[in-house]
């Protein structure tokens, strides 16, 4: 059916096949690597970011809460003050 030529030419031209599949599987795994890392470098990056604001959001709020408490404890003292009545003695 095949002549010995025609298996030759048959048998090299699936070698070349199979030969360069090596350098396109490599770069594929080049592509797909660095990609896997950029990404990650992204998604790393966004949630320090991310939780440096959260950061800096929370000791603010903080501070306004401490801010506030003390505001309004100065407040409540100074009522008290002002309406605590003194210790005279009563006549009844």
């Amino acid at each position: 059916m095949f002549n010995p030529s025609l298996k030759i030419v048959f048998l090299m031209l699936v070698g070349y096949i199979l030969g360069g599949c090596a350098p396109v599987k490599e770069a594929g795994r080049t592509i797909g690597h660095t990609t896997r890392d950029v990404t990650k470098e992204i998604g790393h990056g966004a949630r320090d970011v991310t939780r440096e604001i959260g950061h800096g959001t929370r000791d603010v709020v903080r501070g306004i809460g401490e801010g506030t408490r003390d505001a309004a404890k100065a407040v409540s003292e100074e009522t008290k003050k002002a309406v605590k009545p003194t210790n005279d003695p009563s006549e009844y």
